[in-house]
């Protein structure tokens, strides 16, 4: 089997558990996923299966979507609600909406974040969160983010006086939790994210996700394929040349092809397609003679 499936993450465990899960259902060892979710939230999980494993370089920089709530009144050691507090709650604090409405807007755009200790980002080979569980912090570098949207949104859970729904679309990266804590001291109030959950990932939504527990039902049905997303359409936002039989054989060897598209420029991928619309290769444009090489063959 090859192709992409769509998991939504329960709250409590890791990707890397959900990848494993998969794994094991799936019976093959080459399942993979993009983008990493924190064990406390939930959402959108890429899981890769088969050959689609090597697509990931290809999505795992796709545009993100969270629904996420905002507590205010203190920071915690995570950014999050599994840390502790960094100062006493006060109990009578009510944040006013109109008060964290007005200052989104001068979130939107391009952004300067400081990733969080307890994240898994590398710095000199050590993850982050490895350091912070062993009471080490280190200096870091902010990194630059993009905010497409942020808004205030509806939820269906019941909120308190201290806490706002917000709805994020942004670059892969973003810290929403980090964001949660910008905005607390935005309007001088400690805050944290409660809640995450990811809507989307790319083009992969949640309306189309499946639990685990579906996906060990459908497995057991021998219906996965029906739920498995083909690997062209997972990549669809490159551009596309369908192959001749001549073209085909050339590229199953990884010979150049010529490509003279407007739609590309040096460097740039494009997926290369049999009559029936399957990826069979995808492959780098050269400005140079016109041709697209091919780096990834499926054959």
């Amino acid at each position: 089997m090859d192709g992409i499936l769509i998991i939504n993450k329960p709250a409590g465990i890791t990707s890397h558990d959900v990848v494993w899960r998969a794994r094991k259902i799936l019976h093959d060892e080459r399942t993979g996923h993009t983008g990493t979710l924190d064990p406390f939230a939930t959402g959108v999980i890429t899981v890769l299966v088969g050959r689609a494993t090597r697509l990931a370089q290809f999505l795992d920089k796709d545009t993100k979507e969270y629904e996420a709530i905002v507590r205010f009144g203190f920071e915690t050691t995570t950014g999050d609600r599994t840390g502790k507090p960094k100062s006493v709650p006060n109990p009578e604090l009510q944040v006013i909406k109109e008060d964290v409405e007005d200052v989104l807007p001068e979130f939107q755009g391009e952004i300067e974040q400081m990733p969080p200790m307890f994240s898994a980002k590398k710095v000199k080979g050590k993850k982050l969160y490895e350091l912070a569980r062993k009471g080490i912090e280190i200096e870091r570098k902010p990194v630059k983010v993009t905010i497409h949207e942020i808004e205030m949104s509806e939820t269906e859970q019941k909120l308190d006086n201290t806490e706002v729904a917000i709805r994020v679309v942004c670059s892969a990266g973003t810290y929403i939790r980090v964001l949660a804590e910008d905005i607390g001291k935005k309007i001088g109030i400690g805050a944290h994210l409660a809640e995450l959950n990811r809507t989307r990932s790319g083009v992969f939504e949640l309306s189309k996700a499946i639990t685990l527990e579906e996906l060990k039902e459908i497995a057991a049905k021998n219906e996965v394929g029906k739920f498995l997303i083909p690997m062209n359409e997972a990549i669809s936002h490159l551009p596309k040349t369908k192959l001749t039989g001549e073209q085909l054989e050339k590229t199953h060897h990884g010979n150049k092809l010529k490509y003279d598209g407007d739609d590309v420029k040096n460097g740039d991928f494009v997926r290369l397609v049999d009559e029936n619309d399957d990826l069979v290769a995808v492959g780098a444009y050269d400005e140079s003679d016109k041709s697209v090489q091919p780096k990834i063959v499926f054959i």
